[in-house]
Order: structure tokens, then C-alpha cells, then sequence
């Protein structure tokens, strides 16, 4: 009886998790280079149960022979097993601000510079100037040239070329850091759109031959976030959340019965 509720419970767990990071994903569906988790959800190993009987020879010395007879299997449960960000290309989509900056092609990401000096990686180029005229992120973070350095500039009449090399009033300023991640799946999410990656730092995609990309200036990526596709998973997630919670229930109600009702003495 108690392994149902477990079983019930677990089932509640998952799809409240799965709920979760899809309503994050929804929304973000309007953050410029967002990618969309999506989740896999995977049942516990199933135990396969026996019963412990012994059966008797008649003979003189009585002996017993083990037997285990085979019941079934019993499924404990369900879990999320992992999140995948979906690293496919978004819409670019024009604004006409020159410090809005995107990538076309995929595994590429840009490098910022976050609070504590590491360098992250975020697909998200709705950069600005702050007052003393760095290139950084909406949140605050620079962003990084090639040389994992610091982007200035003397105002926002400033050229991106597709090779994101920065001029301005004619003379090259530097080149916008840009990283190829063979396997995006090994980055981390640490919000505010940026990724880390545990061990080495990401390769120079310029100097990687396998990265296939370009930079769009006064152009956003779009999010990844298909609403349709969530708001249909979404209710499929509440409707096997809201049949695990009646399950729960109907044992509860079983339980107090045996309590109350089975042993009692008349």
C-alpha cells in the first residue's frame, strides 16, 4: 500500500518540475537568444517481486525444498531525468540599433565578462554602452573581443562586419569574441542567458573550422520557445499531475479505512 503512494508522489514530483521549466520557458519566449529546456522523464527501475515458499518431501528425513515463485513486476516511480536546452538556430528578427548583435549559425556563442571577472558564453547580443562607452549586456556584464578583453568605444555610430570585426570613424577596433562549443550540451545554464562550461574554456570560433556562423549587426536572435508546443505540454503535465494527486488521494482514503474500520472489535 505505502509503495503506491511513493509510486503516486514521485509521478506529482516530475510532472510539477516539468510544469515549472516549461512556465519558464514560457516565459522567456520574448528574450532575445533564449534557449527553450526541454525536459526527459524517466521511470525508476522496476523491482520484480518473488515469494519466499518452501515445499515439502515426503520422505523419511522431511526435507524442504526453497521455492520462489515469480508474483510480477512493481514500477516505483517516475523522474526527470535530465534538462536539455534547445540549441537550435532562432529567427533573427531587425532593430535597428547598432549595438544589437546576432549570431547565425549554431554551437557559437558570445563572451562576456561576468560580475566576478570569469568568462561566461550567451547567445543573447542585445548589448548597450555603459556610461564609460564598454559594449556590455543588459544585465551589466561586458563583453569580450578575441583577446578576452574589454570592448570600448566612443559612441554608437560603430560597423559589425560578418566576420564581427568593430570599426569606428574608419579605423578597426577589435573583434567581437565570439566561441564554438563542438557540443553545446556540456554547457550550464547560470541565468540572466549565460553559460559556463566546467574544465576548459571555449575554443575561438574564428579559429575553429568546423564553426560555420556569421554576425548580423542591428539584428536580434529570437527565443527558442515554441508557445503552442508549451501550452499544449503544459496542460498535459497538469493533467497527469491532477490524475497522480487522485491516485494519492484514493489511498489515503484506503488507509484511514483499514484504520478505522478493518481491526476494529464489535
Amino acid at each position: 500500500m505505502f509503495k503506491g503512494f511513493y509510486t503516486a508522489a514521485s509521478g506529482m514530483i516530475a510532472h510539477q518540475r516539468r510544469t515549472e521549466i516549461l512556465t519558464n520557458n514560457m516565459s522567456n519566449a520574448n528574450t532575445p537568444g533564449y534557449k527553450a529546456d526541454q525536459t526527459s522523464v524517466r521511470a525508476f527501475p522496476e523491482m520484480l517481486l518473488r515469494r519466499m515458499d518452501e515445499t515439502s518431501i515426503p520422505v523419511e528425513n522431511k526435507l524442504n525444498l526453497p521455492l520462489e515463485p515469480q508474483i510480477g513486476s512493481l514500477n516505483t516511480g517516475v523522474y526527470v531525468q535530465e534538462t536539455i536546452p534547445n540549441f537550435r538556430q532562432g529567427d533573427l528578427r531587425e532593430t535597428g540599433l547598432s549595438t544589437d548583435l546576432a549570431l547565425q549559425g549554431e554551437s557559437v556563442f558570445f563572451t562576456v565578462q561576468n560580475a566576478s571577472g570569469e568568462t561566461r558564453y550567451t547567445r543573447n547580443g542585445n548589448f548597450t554602452l555603459d556610461l564609460e562607452g564598454y559594449l556590455t549586456t543588459a544585465s551589466g556584464f561586458y563583453v569580450q573581443d578575441t583577446n578576452g578583453e574589454r570592448i570600448q568605444l566612443t559612441s554608437d555610430q560603430f560597423q559589425v562586419n560578418e566576420a564581427g570585426e568593430i570599426t569606428e570613424n574608419g579605423e578597426a577596433i577589435a573583434q567581437i569574441g565570439v566561441a564554438y562549443a563542438q557540443n553545446p550540451n556540456d554547457l550550464v545554464k547560470e541565468g540572466d542567458g549565460l553559460y559556463r562550461i566546467d574544465g576548459a574554456a571555449l575554443p575561438n570560433a574564428f579559429e575553429a573550422d568546423e564553426a560555420v556562423f556569421s554576425v548580423q549587426q542591428s539584428s536580434l536572435e529570437g527565443s527558442t520557445t515554441d508557445m503552442a508546443r508549451t501550452m499544449t505540454d503544459m496542460l498535459a503535465a497538469y493533467r497527469s499531475f491532477e490524475a497522480n494527486q487522485k491516485v494519492l488521494t484514493a489511498y489515503d482514503r484506503s488507509m484511514e479505512k483499514a484504520a478505522n474500520e478493518i481491526g476494529r472489535v464489535t
